[in-house]
């Protein structure tokens, strides 16, 4: 099909809410590796997201999906939430945070791949043309920010949370339509944190010898970035296409220069606010609708024309 949905300002916010807390997972896992292990932080992370779903859910006594949507829902939480923490964990134990954003900045591409072969959702040039302008804005931002960037084997890893995030965006959004968006992600999230457990188990001993500065970065992961930013993010997902929301995620490498700038005082330089404002045109291009050409009134005994 061809999407003819638009971003409202309503969505807008959404994605803007997802992109500031997102970006500041990466400082916050960074930090947690110090005292826990990779699973371990998964683990964390994901537990205390859906202790708030739970909650949420209570509170408003918002139903569970329908049946027989469960076992799609569970599997689309191993694979989105499971494995992507997982592996984004586990790279960033090796690899430059420069290169993790990098490759994470290739969703877009993949959500768009996915949604193309999955729900046949057709992509013009223009949008095309957008993603790869956002990307070199991308590469440029990371490039000039004073990290080092190094591809190594472990870098796979980032491309596999790549997969898996497009592969839960797109598969939650035919969900949407018959379930609640808050139920939906609630139960991805219940079925993402079960699927950690056997890699995290060793927590509750890891959070007696951490610091509470390490115990407080975790409690940040599984509120900010995981609880209201998935929130965020689905509820636009429910208000747009997936490979046209997710075009949003370029904008994240250069939302962690600008934080790190307001709370690190690492000032960015020329090329990383050139590199900003690139990914900024390339995200406008790809979201960028022609405007409706007017139709000709005929008059009653003419042929409509094609």
């Amino acid at each position: 099909m061809d999407t003819a949905e638009r971003l409202d300002g309503r969505a807008l916010c959404y994605i803007g809410i997802a992109l500031v807390t997102w970006s500041s997972a990466y400082a916050a896992i960074a930090y947690a590796l110090a005292s826990f292990t990779p699973g371990e932080v998964a683990l964390a992370r994901l537990a205390i997201g859906s202790l708030c779903f739970a909650l949420l859910m209570l509170l408003k006594r918002i139903p569970l999906p329908a049946q027989r949507d469960w076992p799609q829902l569970a599997l689309l939480g191993v694979i989105g939430l499971t494995a992507y923490h997982l592996c984004l964990n586990y790279a960033e134990t090796r690899i430059a945070s420069g290169t993790a954003a990098i490759l994470i900045s290739l969703v877009p591409a993949a959500t768009a791949a996915v949604s193309a072969v999955w729900v046949g959702e057709r992509l013009s040039a223009r949008t095309l043309a957008g993603l790869g302008v956002a990307l070199v804005g991308v590469v440029m931002v990371v490039l000039a920010s004073g990290k080092q960037v190094k591809f190594e084997p472990m870098a796979a890893l980032v491309l596999i949370s790549v997969l898996a995030s497009a592969i839960y965006f797109v598969g939650q959004k035919p969900l949407f339509a018959r379930n609640s968006m808050v139920g939906v992600t609630a139960f991805t999230f219940f079925a993402g944190t079960l699927a950690t457990v056997p890699l995290g188990w060793q927590l509750p001993q890891a959070l007696q010898s951490a610091p509470w500065s390490h115990i407080a970065a975790l409690l940040w992961l599984g509120i900010a970035p995981t609880f209201i930013g998935y929130l965020a993010w689905n509820a636009a997902l429910r208000r747009a296409s997936a490979s046209q929301v997710s075009t949003f995620i370029y904008f994240s490498p250069p939302i962690a220069v600008l934080i790190g700038w307001l709370w690190l005082g690492e000032r960015p330089g020329v090329l990383t606010l050139v590199g900003g404002v690139i990914t900024v045109g390339g995200v406008v291009l790809a979201n960028a609708r022609r405007r409706a050409v007017p139709r000709v009134a005929t008059v009653p005994d003419t042929c409509e024309q094609n």
